[in-house]
């Protein structure tokens, strides 16, 4: 599975369509392309829910307007992450609608790349859209969030908030996974030591923490990480 939803292990070509959401439920898209699950999201917006505008790729009157904030967003200059997100849904159903980036593009009135880059952004798991939407992550650093697959996608956009990232140090880490270097070892390269986080705990947990990890002989990290393992 691709970042951009080729299940084939591949990324489309520019004439080729997309097949749609990836199925794991971690590093892919669930939810309907198109649909405003984070950008209809007051709590992290702080907006109204009626700005979150929806775009069903099969509907030709969505399919038209998604093509006009398309080429709006190619040729304007957003303030906002929420404007982004917008321009990524509308790029994500255009395609979807049209069948292939190429249509797509041409579709809109703009280039092939362009609109590769934001749809693949809208295909990015909720978790990370809802770190965009909220400014804790720049749109310009999920663009390249987005070319990753699998899990890194998360462990890099997780990294990148955790430790103040910027675009040029996010570019870099995704350029080094891609041509092939862990991801941990990508990150360390940038001054990230993958895992290291500080967390604040009420003091009765610290105390529990901290008692269970001197008699278990372990380090607090381990005790840590052993409550946050998913039941089975």
């Amino acid at each position: 599975m691709t970042s951009d939803g080729d299940r084939s292990g591949r990324r489309p070509d520019d004439g080729e369509s997309i097949d749609g959401d990836t199925t794991d439920p971690e590093t892919g898209r669930r939810s309907p392309v198109g649909k405003p699950v984070v950008r209809g999201d007051s709590s992290v917006t702080g907006r109204s829910t009626d700005e979150a505008v929806a775009f069903d790729p099969d509907d030709p009157a969505d399919r038209e307007r998604a093509a006009e904030v398309v080429q709006s967003f190619a040729t304007g200059d957003p303030d906002d992450s929420v404007t982004m997100l917008r321009g990524a849904a509308a790029a994500a159903a255009l395609v979807r609608g049209e069948g292939s980036y190429r249509a797509a593009a041409d579709r809109a009135g703009v280039g092939v790349p362009f609109v590769r880059t934001w749809a693949r952004v809208h295909d990015l798991p909720r978790a990370v859209r809802r770190e965009v939407a909220a400014g804790r992550l720049a749109p310009s650093g999920a663009k390249h969030v987005a070319r990753l697959e699998g899990q890194a996608r998360l462990t890099v956009a997780f990294a990148a908030v955790d430790n103040d990232l910027g675009v040029r140090e996010v570019r870099s880490v995704v350029g080094d996974v891609t041509d092939g270097v862990s991801v941990e070892s990508a990150l360390a390269a940038v001054g990230v030591a993958l895992g290291e986080v500080t967390v604040e705990l009420s003091p009765a947990l610290y105390r529990a923490a901290r008692r269970r990890a001197v008699l278990d002989d372990r380090p607090l990290g381990a005790v840590i990480e052993t409550l946050c393992e998913p039941k089975q």
